[in-house]
């Protein structure tokens, strides 16, 4: 049985004071592994009281996010660049949209072999000094692309920015992650959390992160999914489709109900690209 380790209890925190509910809290720790009632136990006793029957703090609450329009454009088929995509899923709250056919196999397979002996240990950005750190929550090796390295990874960045509809300079490079068995991410935000020091260190760069796009580059026989656990979704890892969600609307505010988990992986492994976007230039 899993054990509410240092890690966890980190875990914990941060999502308590990013405004997640306690129950979502505790879905995500069952989804992982844990029994019901550890989870429950865990999160009451953070919390230092029912967590079942008060979600949120009673002060301090941030203001309800306001939905504005999407930037992908409408349709169930999207003409991004040089491929037409289909547009499998919409969800208004949160903004998140499930594509068909982002890439091809024969490009999937490409930049899983660009990538395979590139590999190193994933991190995760320190709150406090903005640093890479290691961590147990994030169990994946990865390698990043400069922006338009080359003229394959040039052609990739330009179809992902007019599916995005985003200007192609104001995305990171694209980001290469591979899961062995078991291996996850747990739940988390992909924005820098605008209350902690170490967030200043990369919003200096292009500022706030914007939106996500997740391609997935092969089939996951079973688990892998991407799990947004306050919304009630979850996504298969089917080879070129991909999601994308958004989580900063025009006035900047955070959308808290785009926390996400890539899920163990029980069989096989799994390979995703990703390519998150800014309000302004990268650089």
């Amino acid at each position: 049985m899993l054990s509410v380790d240092a890690d966890w209890q980190a875990w914990l925190t941060t999502n308590s004071n990013r405004g997640c509910s306690a129950q979502s809290m505790i879905d995500a720790m069952v989804k992982a592994g844990f029994d019901a009632v550890v989870a429950r136990a865990a999160v009451q006793g953070l919390a230092g009281r029912d967590a079942g029957v008060q979600a949120e703090p009673a002060q301090g609450k941030p203001r309800e996010f306001q939905y504005d329009g999407c930037p992908v454009a409408g349709g169930n088929l999207i003409h991004a660049h040089d491929r037409a995509v289909n547009v499998l899923a919409r969800l208004e709250r949160p903004q998140v949209i499930v594509f068909g056919d982002v890439l091809s196999p024969q490009e999937c397979a490409e930049m899983i072999e660009r990538s395979r002996h590139r590999l190193t240990r994933s991190t995760t950005v320190n709150p406090e000094t903005g640093q890479e750190d290691i961590i147990r929550n994030r169990t994946s090796e990865g390698v990043w692309f400069q922006r338009e390295e080359d003229a394959f990874i040039a052609r990739l960045e330009q179809r992902i920015a007019s599916l995005m509809n985003w200007p192609v300079e104001n995305g990171e490079g694209l980001q290469i992650l591979h899961y062995n068995r078991g291996g996850e991410y747990r739940p988390h935000f992909d924005y820098f959390p605008p209350d902690q020091a170490g967030s200043a260190v990369h919003t200096a760069h292009g500022g706030q992160r914007v939106a996500t796009l997740i391609v997935y580059l092969n089939d996951v026989p079973r688990g892998g999914e991407t799990v947004f656990p306050e919304a009630g979704l979850s996504v298969a890892a089917r080879q070129g489709h991909a999601v994308y969600f958004r989580y900063m609307n025009r006035v900047r505010q955070l959308d808290p109900l785009t926390l996400h988990a890539g899920a163990p992986v029980e069989a096989g492994d799994k390979w995703i690209m990703t390519k998150w976007v800014r309000e302004r230039e990268y650089v």
